[in-house]
């Protein structure tokens, strides 16, 4: 019988002879154990001190899983120990005492202020439109007044019909101040709105402005806040618990700056402090390098900060949320393509991760809730680290007390309404209470598990710009993210490539020459050069050399080529239907495979079609099928036997803009969303196709089924001839 204990030691217990027991002897001086005769049940329930049968052997290697309910052994032990003394013992009553957690619960307020984003930056888009339309929506479900400010006009949360008033200022102490003295909210949320409302919130504490009117910050309370975007104090607080940060030094001046230094050791990191999207951070090898970086980075911050440079280390990400009872719940856990020194925000970034063992991956896990609790985080929060890839070693980067990009990625990978449940914590009311309102059935104390890949990939607009550097790295220069969905990685990876741009075809290793340099300090189009390389015969190690790119996320790029390579061996008339079908499930788009066999994606299709190699439809159920679930939330597939769905016809189906970039961003999001609206008001059944998970046109309420899939003819035309719509609106 295997049993873990405090998360370090697992027991594996074995029987010999006749009963179950254990020999005392190889366990710590102050256990006892309870014996059970197999034979006759005799001497149920009596202590035994040492029994000569059975033996408990520790295996520290082997100890991976769940440690949430680890403290139930330590209630176990007393009982026994109680037990044996002669002392009152009630299971039940220790086991009370044991979660018995006393929360701080202020008033339900009767207006709520929501602080929005502003206008749309890079590091803070459409994300937040999305998390503040769902926070203004968990508001109205609980009867609660809503006053929202936010000047961008090109925002669904501003459109009519939500918020009960909208204020079209700027997000400053001064401006906000006006709108509590007029409107007078009991309460106020600031973890909707981005780096831009925490801001203004902090400095609306410290003014002791909230205190004047009587305004209560819901949710997570300002000093936890002020912890985590406080680089020094952050440090302080997670080194307090016994967790690691990267050594680091917090500075206020250029001399300070080198000081810190010489101290730390170069190659270091600079990085802002209350800074957005990496903004003012960058890398630097001597003196003169960090000189440079500290002078801009002091034009953005008054704070700087120095840390050890751990370039090449694996990047992962955990959403965590909590109530204020104290139940805690990891939503998502998200692994960077790309090793740390690529901002998060610039790195292809896949859920669930890929490359972690089930011991890193519950440590982490662990360490998350820890962290959450520490800070006294209530509703949703964002945790990164540097992961060491050739031990177990790792260091806690940041933690965000927010809702993020990642936040919305996470709740559009899932099917998890972070934004919504985050909402309905601030105002103190339980997880268990709380219904998930995608699936109808589970509550959202349910950790979502996954059955598909989710491939998160940035754009980036650096073309548009004159003498504008390609290359990426610790500052943010993406302009927009798009979300794909497969069975597999490689089918999941190819999708993204073409729903960042639709001129691309796939993992194509004819776009870009092999350039290592380009390899070595990542640009734009490093993965186009990552595909020539692997065409010309590069090996895994060589580009893990070039690149710290995991070699599993390696080996499955390989994958790719070694098959288009097999492509390229035949033409439409040799290819047979058990290679057609294999390169759908790798990815391959009918316009790649025609590129490859020299013929073209209307062949390919028909042939497609002829040999009935066609996608089927599965669902995001949150839960990977362990509980009855439905859900609108759809993708395609070629790793499939069935459909999750019937299809019954008469919607109108509605194509979304995509990915954001310069020229196209949130404002045709605003239209899709008005559209499908103006749908529903005349009872018209809707079908979204989007990709964009920074979208409130993906979000679970917004239409009747939403396919996560590409745009392009192949994918569209797919969905068209399964649902077969009334119509489609394509403006």
């Amino acid at each position: 019988l295997p049993c873990t204990h405090r998360g370090t030691r697992r027991c594996f217990m074995t029987s010999q002879n006749h009963g179950y027991a254990v020999d005392a002897s190889s366990l710590p001086v102050d256990w006892s154990v309870l014996f059970t005769n197999e034979n006759d049940g005799s001497n149920e329930g009596v202590v035994h001190d040492h029994l000569p049968y059975f033996s408990v052997q520790f295996h520290p290697e082997h100890t991976a899983g769940p440690t949430d309910l680890e403290c139930l052994f330590d209630v176990f032990v007393d009982a026994i120990r109680r037990s044996k003394n002669g002392e009152r013992c009630v299971v039940d009553e220790m086991i009370t005492e044991k979660f018995r957690f006393a929360p701080q619960i202020s008033e339900r307020p009767k207006k709520v202020l929501i602080l929005g984003s502003g206008g749309l930056s890079i590091g803070q888009a459409g994300e937040f439109d999305y998390s503040g339309s769902q926070g203004i929506k968990a508001m109205r479900e609980e009867k609660i007044q809503t006053v929202l400010i936010n000047p961008n006009i090109a925002t669904v949360q501003t459109s009519k019909g939500l918020a009960d008033k909208v204020y079209f200022l700027p997000i400053t102490p001064e401006y906000v101040e006006q709108v509590i003295k007029a409107e007078r909210p009991t309460g106020v949320l600031l973890t909707f709105g981005g780096q831009t409302a925490l801001n203004c919130g902090v400095e609306l504490e410290k003014s002791k402005i909230f205190e004047k009117y009587n305004v209560k910050v819901l949710g997570t309370p300002i000093q936890s806040i002020i912890d985590t975007e406080d680089r020094k104090i952050f440090a302080e607080k997670i080194n307090s618990i016994g967790e690691k940060v990267a050594p680091s030094a917090a500075v206020s001046s250029v001399d300070e700056a080198l000081a810190a230094a010489k101290l730390i050791g170069y190659p270091v990191m600079a990085r802002s402090a209350f800074s957005l999207g990496g903004l003012g951070s960058g890398f630097a090898n001597n003196d003169e390098e960090l000189k440079t970086l500290a002078h801009y980075a002091f034009s953005y911050s008054d704070q700087l900060i120095i840390d050890k440079s751990l370039k090449g280390w694996k990047e992962v990400e955990y959403e965590v949320v909590r109530d204020a009872y104290d139940n805690c719940i990891t939503v998502c856990n998200m692994e960077n393509v790309d090793p740390l020194g690529i901002h998060t925000g610039e790195s292809i970034v896949v859920a669930p991760s890929q490359t972690l063992n089930n011991m890193e991956y519950y440590m982490l896990r662990k360490t998350a809730i820890k962290v959450i609790k520490h800070f006294g985080i209530v509703g949703e929060c964002n945790i990164q680290y540097a992961l060491n890839p050739e031990s177990e070693e790792y260091y806690i980067i940041e933690v965000n007390a927010r809702l993020s990009r990642s936040s919305a990625l996470a709740s559009k990978a899932t099917g998890y309404p972070l934004a919504y449940v985050a909402a309905k914590l601030a105002l103190s009311i339980p997880l268990p209470d709380i219904k998930n309102s995608v699936t109808g059935v589970t509550t959202a104390c349910f950790e979502p598990s996954l059955d598909y890949c989710v491939v998160k990939m940035p754009r980036w607009d650096l073309a548009k710009f004159y003498r504008v550097s390609t290359k990426i790295g610790s500052s943010m220069k993406s302009v927009g993210e798009v979300m794909s969905i497969g069975r597999s990685f490689e089918e999941a990876f190819q999708k993204a490539l073409r729903m960042v741009d639709e001129n691309v075809n796939g993992f194509d290793p004819n776009i870009k020459e092999v350039n290592e340099d380009e390899l070595r300090e990542p640009t734009d189009k490093r993965m186009f050069v990552l595909a020539a390389a692997l065409y010309e015969g590069y090996t895994i190690d060589r580009l893990y050399e070039l690149t710290k790119i995991d070699h599993w996320f390696l080996s499955k790029f390989k994958n790719i080529i070694d098959y288009f390579k097999n492509l390229e061996a035949v033409n439409h008339s040799s290819i047979t239907p058990g290679m057609l079908k294999n390169a759908k499930q790798m990815g391959f788009s009918d316009k790649q495979i025609a590129s490859a066999i020299k013929s073209t994606e209307l062949v390919v299709r028909k042939l497609r079609e002829e040999h009935m190699i066609t996608p089927f439809v599965k669902q995001i159920d949150t839960v990977a099928a362990e509980w009855p679930a439905t859900t609108n939330y759809l993708y395609l597939t070629y790793n499939g036997s069935t459909h999750d769905i019937e299809f019954t016809g008469g919607s109108i189906m509605v194509l979304g803009s995509g990915v954001y970039r310069i020229g196209s961003s949130v404002e045709f999001d605003w239209c899709a969303v008005g559209c499908l609206r103006e749908l529903r008001s005349q009872g018209k059944k809707t079908i979204m196709i989007n990709y964009n998970p920074e979208t409130v046109s993906t979000d679970y309420d917004m239409s009747d089924r939403l396919y996560f899939e590409e745009i392009s003819f192949e994918a569209v035309m797919d969905i068209y001839n399964m649902e077969q719509p009334d119509g489609i609106i394509l403006s």
